[in-house]
């Protein structure tokens, strides 16, 4: 059946070109967008104006044919008649042009009787001829793994889809403006890394054949980027592309895009501040909401049932307190990865026997605490096993001067007071080895290059980081969803 389908296609584009028509050429004459046409209607009815679009509805009949085309801008009603264009040209429109083909048109506005603002053509040419059949709106493909799989079927058929995209855009480049105008340098830093650091996840290993070595595929931005605070910079920031040889779910992809920034002499407080003002920026920007700033409007959005509530006040809860009050567990006393084991063993949740301390605990936690934190709020004082790129907290050296944002059960961002110290730094790298050595392939490994860089002094400075998972709880969809290619299965 494609086969034929395809075949009548071919047989279509010779037509075109027997007629002296290019079906691929390289200019257009556009005088002015779709939307453009609609919205000045008006001032332009005497004029005559070029549009241009993919054909998404026609309609011959007999002597006439009414058509739709459309553009990143929007979609317009265009009209042939054999009294108002060559008749041949008319046959030729007729006979050869298709669903999903691309056409400039030039003629002049006008109303239907039905109010509809259309384009009475005057003369008309291809732009590119389509040779697969378009899926149509209404009977087009519906399965959501073969439109993710062939997205630009998705972007062609759904205007929703193209919108969701643009407001991914809005997302960036609200973050972006935001940290510059805070005085913040925009960087870029490597994609291959000698030693992946920065996160507690498995790398993608590539293979450099210039210089006939290995290396891994940033699993983070940070340890580059606090080797800029080294340098001399107070203010950095980078969006860049990350990679985690990890499974597939709602809030998890092997790569995706993720911001950190890096500020000297900032502190634990004075980054929650920061970190408030700019995810409520993104999402005023999101939602397209213009109104006077301050914590006290109204910023909210919808995720699978819960309205979610960005504009108030976030709380802020204490790691240690939530954990005691939903296992019992007590943080504060001493406490061995068999006693962890126990409990977890109590509450049914799965673990890996070669898990440490900090996994053990982190592990319990997302199964416990996490889930019933729905409310945008800041979760601080975290233990140190889970968190070797922190500072202590020099009031209890159990815990460590962390925040993470958390909505909707779902981690949205992490903080640090950034640990400079070389040689605490040295001893938590190696404490991440020997979880590796035990077969944990998600600790952290020793970087001699960035303690040596701490050895030559870091100023304090606090740093935060969030990834394109706040932007698909935003729209409440999965981040597969969100993403223009993901990865797929083959077929």
């Amino acid at each position: 059946m494609l086969d034929e389908i395809k075949e009548i296609k071919l047989k279509k584009l010779e037509n075109l070109r027997k007629a002296g028509l290019d079906p691929y050429p390289e200019k257009t004459s556009r005088t002015m967008v779709n939307k453009e046409a609609l919205e000045k209607f008006d001032e332009l009815q005497s004029k005559e104006i070029i549009l241009v679009g993919r054909v998404k509805s026609l309609r011959p009949m007999g002597g006439s044919a009414f058509a739709h085309i459309e553009n990143e801008s929007g979609k317009i009603q265009i009209f042939l008649s054999k009294k108002n264009i060559d008749p041949e040209k008319y046959k030729l429109f007729v006979d050869s042009i298709e669903l999903g083909d691309f056409v400039e048109v030039k003629g002049k506005l006008f109303k239907t009787k039905t109010e509809e603002i259309t384009l009475e053509v005057s003369d008309w040419k291809i732009l590119s001829k389509s040779l697969a059949p378009v899926p149509t709106e209404h009977f087009g493909v519906k399965d959501t793994e073969e439109l993710l799989r062939r997205r630009y079927l998705d972007l062609m058929m759904n205007s929703e889809t193209r919108e969701l995209f643009r407001k991914k855009n809005i997302f960036w480049q609200t973050a972006r403006t935001f940290l510059a105008k805070k005085g913040f340098l925009e960087v870029q830093t490597p994609v291959l890394e000698n030693i992946p650091g920065g996160a507690e996840a498995e790398p993608f290993v590539t293979h450099h054949n210039a210089l006939d070595r290995d290396y891994f595929m940033r699993i983070s931005l940070e340890l580059p980027l606090k080797r800029l605070l080294v340098g001399g910079y107070e203010r950095v920031f980078e969006i860049g592309r990350v990679f985690r040889n990890e499974g597939i779910d709602r809030e998890h992809l092997q790569e995706y895009d993720t911001l950190e920034y890096y500020e000297a002499y900032a502190d634990l407080k004075k980054g929650m501040k920061l970190v408030e003002k700019l995810f409520k920026e993104i999402v005023r920007n999101i939602l397209e909401i213009e109104s006077p700033r301050g914590d006290s409007i109204s910023l909210a959005t919808e995720y699978e049932g819960n309205k979610i509530n960005w504009g108030e006040k976030w709380e802020t809860k204490d790691y240690f307190k939530l954990l005691k009050q939903e296992t019992g567990i007590d943080l504060d006393k001493e406490i061995s990865v068999a006693d962890l084991q126990k409990k977890a063993d109590e509450l049914g949740i799965k673990y890996e026997k070669n898990y440490g301390k900090g996994r053990m605990i982190d592990t319990i936690y997302k199964k416990t605490v996490r889930p019933k934190l729905i409310q945008p709020c800041f979760l601080v004082g975290h233990p140190v096993e889970v968190s070797p790129l922190a500072k202590k907290d020099p009031k209890d050296p159990r815990k460590v001067l962390r925040l993470q944002v958390i909505a909707c059960a779902s981690e949205l961002g992490n903080g640090f007071a950034e640990l400079n110290d070389p040689v605490d730094q040295r001893a938590r790298f190696s404490d991440q080895m020997k979880l590796r050595a035990e077969g944990d392939t998600e600790a952290q490994m020793l970087d001699e290059d960035f303690v040596e860089a701490l050895e030559y002094g870091m100023p304090p400075a606090f740093g935060f980081g969030f990834s394109e998972r706040l932007f698909a709880l935003l729209m409440n969809k999965s981040v597969r969803e969100t993403v223009i290619f993901p990865p797929m299965k083959e077929k």
